[in-house]
């Protein structure tokens, strides 16, 4: 049995209500706060976690700031990478996601939610906009998970390079930034079945300002690049 569809099966009876809430808030998004949206959102995606027979292991958790804007850097293997980020952060974060999704049901409410951002990946002049916003939105205090690689390797555990141009928010805002080794997620959703699966996030130390002022954006994605990098290295299936 497909994985997603396990997910759903297991909790038939939940899902029209929680959808439908999630729906509510999607259209009354500013009515209710932040906190409450993301405590739903989380809620579905634990829940999903659940019963589709993931195993999913979260390491280093005490190394992500209580408070304050942050940039979570992560390398990216597939559509799960954003759903283990979310149930994994306590503290509430918004994502930057490709344009070719922004309308797909439940993956819109959600953005809405949380003040996702589209990405149009072949409109320069767009993604620069996007940049900018978030470098306002952590100066003012958010959080926001980037994957730098701009799509999903398709490669496993194998990282593609990193866009530099991900990393300009963080050398502007002169923020914070948590790198994320995702290990094995992209088996989630790649296996043909819906037999239990392992993967692993790590939250890896952060990275403090003064340990890349003066450093150029390109010289920020290599080193947390290869940072993620050690930890793939470490507890990847060759």
């Amino acid at each position: 049995m497909n994985r997603i569809v396990l997910m759903v099966m297991k909790n038939i009876v939940k899902v029209p209500g929680m959808y439908a809430k999630l729906c509510h808030y999607a259209k009354h998004n500013d009515e209710y706060s932040e906190a409450e949206k993301y405590a739903h959102i989380r809620h579905i995606l634990t829940l999903g976690v659940k019963s589709g027979n993931i195993d999913m292991q979260i390491f280093g958790e005490e190394n992500v700031p209580k408070e304050g804007g942050l940039l979570l850097y992560s390398n990216h293997q597939g559509l799960f990478d954003v759903v283990a980020a979310v149930v994994a952060c306590e503290t509430p974060i918004s994502a930057v996601y490709k344009k070719e999704i922004e309308g797909v049901p439940f993956i819109k409410q959600i953005a809405t939610c949380l003040k996702g951002l589209a990405m149009d990946r072949k409109n320069p002049r767009q993604s620069l906009e996007v940049i900018q916003t978030v470098t306002k939105e952590v100066m003012a205090g958010r959080r926001y998970i980037i994957f730098p690689e701009g799509t999903r390797s398709k490669l496993g555990n194998k990282m593609i390079d990193f866009h530099a141009g991900s990393f300009r928010c963080a050398v502007k805002a002169k923020c914070p930034i948590q790198p994320i080794a995702m290990v094995d997620t992209y088996k989630v959703f790649d296996q043909k079945n819906s037999k239990t699966v392992s993967c692993q996030l790590h939250f890896l130390p952060v990275i403090k300002p003064e340990e890349f002022e003066g450093m150029k954006a390109g010289e920020v994605a290599e080193m947390v690049k290869a940072r993620i990098q050690e930890t793939l290295d470490k507890y990847a299936e060759v």
